[in-house]
């Protein structure tokens, strides 16, 4: 009898943990493939006109209130929910503001503040029936759609209001100011991309030890290496390409600081766990001692709070409050979140992914709009794009299964 070739174990193992790991990362960043090739493709098909300095300015305003309205979007996504009212509460809340700072000439500050607040309360309101009712959020959010589209084009009159005050406006047309008033280049923002890079690099490495001090698969090094070098790097063009135009939009300021926030709150804390944890099992996560309803209560009244500041950041871009303002909003909103990885079925999603999902979305546009093609075949290839990054996910389900 010939002898037969023993496997071994440590060796298979790692070979596993090996080939698996890397499966997870090709999962996690094919997103970010997926921009970069189709920013490639239109960088070709436009003669280079995509990512032009103006142009680079152009996506972060035009798309940065979706961008908002995705990261809320992502914890109503990942509990299991949707929300279709986010484009009609932005609607509104931009109506109301408009109403203050124009009519009653309000400071814009106590504007803001009211705005947002009146933000959370809606939020509350529809979070309570969903939360508490146990009405389906498709229901609750579709009827707050339909009320607050109408209630938007009762306050307005059926007429736009403008313009809004200067230091409003600046929210989102506005570019933080540079060290030095001398040069072609934003000082500052050259700045910003180093400091930025440099913090990158230390929390990646602390991340990387700690890993490896509890024994957690990581990735090889050399591949760790290559993708911080290539992160570094584009980090460092992208603010480059700013600082040859006007430097650092405020909008990018607001957007950065949330996204670090609710990365945070999602990554590190019990609330994030909780969250992630409904959407995976509600029945399960309320044995184990969640309040289920009232952290979809809360994820409903941050999603309220959102949508007001998506309004504001509309409404500050536009410089005027519109009966049609945030038509559609929300679509774009649920799009990013599935394009950038959410599953359909709930508990499963990142923040950067979802931001990720909305770049998709915005170069799309703004590279079809080059091009040149109507708004009829943009909303056509949009919606086979969400097509199939949803039927990727059920094939992914499936395949786990």
């Amino acid at each position: 009898m010939e002898p037969q070739l023993k496997s071994n174990p440590t060796t298979t193992k790692k070979g596993n943990s090996l080939k698996s790991l890397l499966q997870l990362n090709m999962r996690q960043y094919s997103m970010i493939i997926a921009l970069v090739f189709i920013m490639v493709l239109f960088q070709i098909l436009t003669d280079g006109l995509l990512l032009k300095p103006l142009n680079i300015t152009n996506l972060i305003l035009q798309n940065s209130y979706i961008l908002v309205l995705a990261v809320g979007m992502l914890l109503v996504i990942v509990t299991g929910h949707i929300d279709l009212s986010v484009g009609s509460i932005a609607a509104f809340v931009g109506a109301i503001s408009a109403i203050m700072m124009v009519n009653y000439e309000f400071s814009p500050f106590v504007a803001i503040v009211i705005s947002l607040v009146l933000g959370a309360v809606i939020g509350a309101w529809q979070g309570f029936w969903i939360a508490y009712v146990r009405i389906p959020a498709f229901i609750v959010t579709l009827a707050g759609m339909l009320l607050f589209r109408g209630l938007t084009m009762i306050v307005l009159e059926g007429k736009s209001i403008a313009p809004f005050p200067e230091s409003f406006q600046k929210i989102s047309s506005g570019f933080i100011p540079d060290i030095s008033s001398s040069g072609s280049v934003h000082l500052l923002t050259i700045l910003i991309g180093i400091a930025l890079s440099i913090i990158l690099l230390v929390v990646q490495l602390k991340n990387r030890r700690t890993q490896l001090k509890h024994q957690f698969d990581v990735q090889p090094f050399g591949l760790f290496v290559t993708k911080l070098v290539g992160l570094i790097l584009i980090l460092n063009i992208f603010t480059y390409v700013l600082a040859t135009y006007e430097g650092i939009p405020n909008i990018l300021i607001i957007l950065g600081i949330l996204v670090i926030i609710y990365t945070f709150v999602t990554n590190k804390t019990k609330a994030g766990r909780h969250i992630y944890a409904i959407g995976g099992n509600e029945k399960a996560a309320l044995l184990s001692g969640i309040k289920t309803k009232k952290m979809t209560f809360m994820v409903f009244v941050n999603m309220g709070v959102l949508s007001a500041l998506s309004g504001l950041l509309f409404a500050a871009r536009l410089n005027a409050a519109t009966p049609k303002a945030g038509n559609l909003f929300e679509l774009d909103a649920i799009a990013a979140c599935f394009i950038g990885g959410a599953s359909a079925y709930g508990g499963i999603g990142t923040i950067p992914g979802a931001i990720i999902g909305g770049l998709v979305m915005g170069v799309m546009n703004n590279g079809m709009s080059l091009l040149g093609l109507g708004i009829d075949w943009q909303q056509g290839i949009k919606g086979l794009v969400l097509l199939a990054a949803v039927a990727f996910d059920i094939y992914n389900k499936n395949k786990a299964n």
